[in-house]
């Protein structure tokens, strides 16, 4: 089958529209910090592009017994990553770009969060961009790297995943959209997101 355009595009929101990530890791970092667990590389597999509730249990499985219950821990890390998003993020070079030339095309957005949405309406405005659709971590019972959000992004949406481009950071996220069967595209926060002439599928 030649190459054609996408029936829509969906994108991560976390260190793919918007660099979130180190402050993500600061928020994760101070929380563990008080429960005596000190973060290193080998944990950023378990943090970065998680759920909320997976990391938290992941911090409270790590920490000494009796340092945080699962609820808690979970809305001290919402608390902690709010506070640093409220203050201001940077938006990934291209991505108001490239979303203003999706729209340009005619070309359906939806944007597949990991983050809860109350994170979500907190970068909404930064990025200026009217999405036909908003799946963040309430919206299914799993989460990345689940392919979950994913296949109910293009339900949602009345389109098949294996004509959608997504486009995605980390590794959880590149497994849940190559799970849904969804074309991935690898974004970087340094490099920038790739252009309109890299969004066709085959």
């Amino acid at each position: 089958m030649p190459s054609e355009v996408p029936r829509a595009v969906l994108f991560d929101m976390d260190g793919t529209l918007v660099d979130t990530e180190t402050l993500w890791w600061q928020a994760t970092e101070t929380v563990a910090g008080s429960m005596g667990v000190a973060l290193g590389p080998a944990d950023e597999p378990h943090v970065l592009g998680r759920m909320i509730e997976d990391v938290a249990a992941y911090l409270v499985e790590a920490a000494e017994p009796g340092a945080g219950a699962l609820a808690e821990v979970a809305r001290r890390l919402t608390d902690a990553f709010a506070d640093r998003v409220g203050r201001g993020v940077d938006v990934v070079p291209g991505a108001l770009d490239l979303l203003a030339g999706l729209t340009a095309q005619g070309i359906p957005t939806a944007l597949v969060s990991a983050s809860p949405r109350s994170i979500v309406d907190l970068v909404l405005p930064r990025l200026g961009h009217e999405f036909d659709l908003v799946i963040a971590a309430e919206d299914t019972a799993r989460g990345k790297p689940c392919p979950d959000p994913y296949l109910e992004a293009a339900r949602r949406l009345g389109v098949d995943p294996r004509r959608c481009v997504a486009v995605e950071d980390s590794p959880p996220g590149i497994a849940a959209a190559t799970a849904a069967g969804c074309h991935v595209l690898i974004a970087n926060p340094v490099s920038g997101l790739p252009g309109l002439h890299a969004m066709s599928v085959s």
